[in-house]
């Protein structure tokens, strides 16, 4: 069998890094690490309104008892009006990934 060894330079432009898809996801929750959204971040972040948030991630029963402060999860639900929703955003991201299929059927 014949074999071909090649060198091969690739330039990275200046403003540039290239790190590993690991190294990326770790900068991503740090990023996102002590922030909490509020519902108008969750809405852009999901393309949605509160309505619809409410109707199929917020209150069925099948997610709430993951999500509600009040049960250890990772959202806190308005007890009154004029508290306002808030939401630990690494969490919560990692939530619509994981049920990305559920929430969207």
């Amino acid at each position: 069998m014949q074999q071909l060894t090649v060198q091969l330079s690739i330039p990275i432009p200046a403003g540039s890094v290239l790190i590993s898809r690991v190294e990326l996801e770790e900068l991503k929750k740090q990023e996102l690490s002590g922030v909490y959204w509020s519902m108008k971040d969750l809405e852009q972040r999901i393309n949605r309104k509160s309505e619809w948030i409410k109707e199929n991630i917020l209150y069925p029963s099948r997610f709430r008892k993951t999500l509600d402060v009040e049960q250890g999860g990772f959202v806190f639900y308005p007890k009154s009006k004029g508290q306002t929703w808030s939401f630990q955003a690494v969490k919560m991201a990692e939530f619509l990934d994981r049920h990305f299929a559920q929430i969207f059927k």
